[in-house]
């Protein structure tokens, strides 16, 4: 216990200040080190903290953009699909503007911690969509939705305080990049092509695989814009990060709406949901340097940890939504869906 007390303190032992005088009073170092875990630690707290506003806001603006997306009827759709006519919907925009503070707030997540820690705290959107239904006093919750939502929970919890989430670099490398859009590129444009000549609930899966993909990709982006912003706004805007972020980001959006548009959540969010924070993680670890801290004793607990997560992620998201079968007078087309825990306009 003495070695492991004594190697905290900065230098050699015998690097230390004689005693001085006659008396007993010894001149320690200062605790430099304390400070920088002290630091450390209020990142941590600061990320973890911004990344369940973000979860919040992103819960409340993709709940709110579904409901004015599932109103357009295939007729309507313009070259963007259906993000043309969703700009003349005031509700649309509420959902927008909340969804940016979520972004932002991930961002100085992000900023704060590394994306190991922050991406699987965004998941936690799916609980503060079933309380949102709650409070609407839209639904009741299931005993089976009470167990998913302890389940999340608990394996949200057991991977950033068990797996002890490392920050690696805040940049990816040219040649990374060049990977990925070798390899990301064909298979959003395959899946595209699929999503095309499949209508209704396998064209909503899809879009929402590449939203979520896509909102992974630029979760990493983000990481490395934020550190550019740092260094000030010639740092910023000369960085090629900042335009693929707009790209990527802007991509992302369209794709989502219009999953939105294309069928049920009941196939997109699950779909979109979990891409995200498994493509996020995945490039974290990979080109980012990115890993848990945790020892070998309890990577299994992880392991079925993140087992857990994708399950009772897949299992709230399809359970926060429902289909309406019966159009309203606000849903002008047969395929409009409703999603539970909603307001009505």
């Amino acid at each position: 216990m003495l070695v492991g007390v004594i190697s905290y303190f900065p230098g050699r032992i015998d690097s230390w200040p004689a005693v001085h005088g006659t008396g007993r009073s010894w001149q320690f170092p200062k605790m430099s080190v304390t400070g920088g875990i002290l630091s450390g630690m209020s990142h941590q707290v600061l990320a973890v903290a911004f990344a369940l506003i973000a979860a919040l806001c992103i819960a409340v603006g993709a709940v709110v953009r579904q409901r004015a997306a599932a109103k357009i009827p295939d007729d309507d759709l313009g070259a963007l699909g259906a993000v043309g006519s969703l700009t003349r919907s005031p509700i649309w925009w509420f959902g927008t503007i909340v969804g940016v503070f979520g972004y932002v707030f991930q961002a100085a997540a992000l900023g704060k911690g590394s994306i190991l820690l922050v991406q699987p705290l965004l998941v936690t959107s799916l609980l503060f969509a079933l309380l949102l239904g709650v409070l609407s006093g839209q639904r009741r919750i299931s005993v089976a939705e009470w167990g998913w939502a302890a389940a999340l929970t608990t394996s949200v919890a057991m991977l950033v305080v068990l797996g002890d989430p490392k920050p690696g670099r805040e940049h990816a490398e040219a040649e990374h990049w060049a990977i990925i859009g070798a390899v990301g590129l064909p298979v959003v444009a395959f899946c595209l092509l699929i999503a095309r000549r499949n209508p209704g609930p396998r064209r909503a899966l899809l879009l929402g695989v590449i939203a979520g993909a896509l909102f992974g990709v630029a979760a990493v982006l983000t990481k490395g814009v934020v550190a550019h912003a740092g260094g000030g706004l010639g740092a910023l805007f000369t960085s090629g990060e900042t335009y693929a972020l707009v790209v990527v980001g802007l991509t992302a959006t369209v794709m989502q709406q219009n999953a939105y548009q294309a069928g049920s959540l009941q196939a997109s969010l699950p779909a979109s949901t979990v891409a995200e924070p498994v493509v996020a993680t995945t490039l974290g670890f990979l080109v980012l340097g990115e890993y848990l801290g945790a020892g070998a004793a309890v990577s299994a607990i992880l392991i079925i940890a993140v087992i857990v997560m994708v399950a009772a992620t897949i299992a709230m998201a399809r359970d926060s939504v429902e289909v309406d079968p019966v159009p309203t007078l606000h849903s002008p087309h047969p395929s409009a869906k409703k999603a539970v825990g909603t307001l009505e306009p």
